[in-house]
């Protein structure tokens, strides 16, 4: 029987999706730091009232939520959950600058983005466990 190809040649990807995903999480954890320092520069400009958002943080999220729908179509399970991650931490990333704006508007230090920090370790720690719990699982078999 032929698999069903769903998204054409983006189907190629299927058996490295999970790899893909745990990429594009370890992306997003470097331009959050990059954002972070970004908006630290933001408010050392003195006439600034907002932050503007950091656009390739922006692209990684959404990246990172198409490629977490993308895993969902492939494994219903994990990819219910993983989306789920992914849509919290997007939404975490929103308000944390939206926190920073009020923060910077107040003449308040800016804290570190510490929620989003938070969701994307949760999200990191989950993708590796659906993708490279192979590595551990022989002593895991060997203990449970």
């Amino acid at each position: 029987m032929q698999p069903l190809s769903l998204l054409g040649p983006v189907d190629a990807l299927e058996p490295y999706a999970g790899f893909v995903v745990f990429g594009l999480v370890l992306v997003n954890m470097l331009t959050r730091i990059l954002a972070s320092r970004n908006y630290e520069k933001q408010a050392k400009d003195d006439d600034r009232e907002t932050l503007s958002r950091w656009i390739p943080h922006e692209v990684s999220n959404i990246l990172l939520v198409l490629s977490a729908f993308y895993f969902l179509t492939l494994h219903h399970h994990g990819g219910i959950v993983l989306s789920t991650l992914v849509l919290g931490l997007v939404i975490t990333d929103f308000f944390e600058v939206e926190a920073r704006s009020v923060e910077l508007r107040r003449g308040l230090p800016l804290e570190k983005p510490k929620a989003a920090v938070l969701a994307s370790v949760l999200v990191l720690m989950y993708i590796g466990y659906e993708t490279v719990f192979f590595i551990i699982k022989p002593i895991w078999d060997a203990v449970i």
